[in-house]
């Protein structure tokens, strides 16, 4: 008991790769009723929208460039919320145990003896590929995929990457979190035996109306993504797949990509306008105005 209240619960919840559409179904019913939601950047923030207006919201970054908190920071605001009774959801981008901490948030939880679910996310590793037209396998090209995580460089000896061995294959390499050591993967695969004109697709902000897609060759990578200012979140696929996407189905038109709409409204809630504007393809970012006061017109 805490406070007089039963210890409460927390949800590690998949947020997707970044479309709002993509949450799951239970990953929305969960953060409908959330009494406390830790988000960090990599969840689209008008998911947001789906919390109860009361609800507590807690940002913990999780970028490269800007102050985030701490993992043991994060476990224990998880822990000390729902030991004072709250529903706790920690909104993740992706899947929770993908690349994603969240086992480490489990483990926390299971500790302090407080309850905890996960609800498994859309994981970017294998959608923002899918939504830019690359099947990460393909039964004439590759059968076999490695998602790893480029955060370590190749070499470091916190790093259990079999870097040589991916090299030395012909699977698909997913890379999350690679940016920043585009060189030296892209050094270490050419050294263990890749050919210098396999595929490479640089897939930056996937999923999302600012998405960017670099192609190029596992020679050529460094030079091409630091000439095109790639920059993170990114999702870096090395092998014959990458050169598949005109064998992909066509997609919707979405005329609207690229584009930054501000929409007002006076409700709490999303409204249909976003909605349409997300569908064409704008990144549209709701903001809630006053509501005028009874018997004044608005011009």
């Amino acid at each position: 008991m805490a406070d007089g209240r039963g210890v409460g619960e927390v949800w590690l919840v998949g947020a997707g790769p970044g479309d709002p559409g993509l949450l799951t179904v239970r990953g929305r019913e969960l953060l409908s009723t959330a009494d406390v939601v830790v988000v960090d950047r990599l969840a689209t923030a008008v998911l947001l929208d789906a919390a109860p207006p009361d609800a507590e919201i807690i940002h913990v970054g999780k970028s490269p460039t800007a102050r985030s908190w701490g993992q043991e920071e994060i476990n224990t605001v998880l822990v000390d919320r729902a030991r004072a009774g709250a529903r706790v959801v920690r909104l993740k981008g992706g899947d929770p145990y993908v690349l994603g901490r969240g086992g480490e948030e489990a483990a926390a939880c299971a500790e302090a003896g407080v309850p905890c679910g996960v609800v498994p996310g859309v994981t970017s590793a294998l959608a923002v590929p899918a939504l830019a037209g690359i099947p990460v396998t393909h039964r004439d090209v590759a059968q076999e995929i490695a998602i790893v995580s480029g955060h370590l460089p190749p070499g470091h000896p916190e790093s259990t990457v079999d870097w040589t061995g991916l090299a030395e294959s012909r699977a698909t390499i997913v890379i999350l979190m690679g940016v920043a050591r585009l060189m030296a993967i892209a050094d270490t695969l050419l050294d263990g035996g890749r050919a210098e004109d396999t595929p490479v697709a640089v897939i930056e902000r996937g999923a999302t109306p600012a998405q960017r897609i670099l192609r190029t060759t596992l020679d050529a990578l460094a030079v091409d993504a630091i000439a095109a200012g790639v920059r993170s979140p990114a999702v870096i696929v090395v092998g014959e797949v990458a050169a598949l996407d005109r064998a992909a189905a066509s997609m919707e038109a979405r005329p609207l990509a690229g584009v930054r709409v501000l929409v007002a409204r006076t409700r709490p809630r999303a409204g249909l306008l976003a909605r349409r504007l997300r569908a064409l393809g704008a990144d549209a970012v709701e903001t809630v105005v006053a509501r005028p006061a009874s018997g004044v017109g608005v011009g």
